[in-house]
């Protein structure tokens, strides 16, 4: 059964564009791992500031490998400084999917 993580975090606008270059390491350390099917952040087009996380992993197995990562430290240790907050993230289990 594959999960997937979605949700989203808050990051003053004004700090964004120091925050993209450690959002596009992030992204591509991760999908780099054994078990990440997609791995994306996007800003809301409507609310500034506003990141939608959304990530895709083959099992909670792969995900829990992730959490013990050198680059999700150095990605959460970044968060201060940026004023990331309001973190919403939340797993879903996926049994199976289809096209739309």
């Amino acid at each position: 059964m594959s999960l997937i993580v979605a949700g989203t975090v808050r990051v003053p606008p004004e700090n964004l564009a120091g925050l993209k270059p450690r959002m596009a390491d992030m992204i591509a350390a991760s999908r780099a791992e054994d078990g990440c099917l997609d791995y994306n952040y996007a800003e809301d087009v409507n609310q500034p500031g506003l990141i939608h996380v959304f990530e895709r992993w083959r099992d909670q197995a792969a995900l829990d490998v992730h959490f013990t990562t050198d680059h999700l430290a150095r990605w959460r240790a970044a968060w201060p400084s940026f004023g990331v907050s309001d973190r919403k993230l939340f797993a879903y289990e996926v049994s199976s999917e289809r096209p739309l």
